[in-house]
């Protein structure tokens, strides 16, 4: 866990919001048309930009501004909590790009939409 929160601490972040005046821990607040200020950053140099949660990556999968999913299927079964891209208005194809299987169960799948 160690290096991951030090990745994660050193990252820049970016919090969408229209509610929030200030943001910290390394962060900038994204407000505004979601759509030009995401397609702003991809412009940016640097690795590429990574999401989580639920609403921002639907609204992101519905603006077509996703080049890469990456999930993450964990051994354990929850049964409640919200669902990923619920509603999401049209189909999305994808081609799986790699699979990475860990000792502990889970499996990363990487995915490219097929445009």
């Amino acid at each position: 866990m160690e290096p991951f929160a030090r990745t994660i601490n050193a990252a820049k972040k970016y919090v969408v919001s229209s509610t929030l005046n200030r943001v910290d821990w390394n962060a900038e607040l994204v407000r505004g048309d979601l759509g030009k200020a995401v397609q702003e950053l991809k412009r940016e140099p640097g690795k590429g930009l990574c999401t989580a949660g639920v609403k921002l990556p639907m609204a992101l999968a519905e603006l077509g501004l996703i080049d890469e999913y990456e999930f993450v299927v964990q051994p354990r079964l929850a049964g409640h909590g919200p669902t990923l891209f619920a509603g999401l208005s049209k189909l999305i194809d994808l081609r799986l790009v790699s699979r990475l299987e860990f000792g502990s169960g889970a499996v990363a799948m990487r995915y490219e939409p097929r445009r």
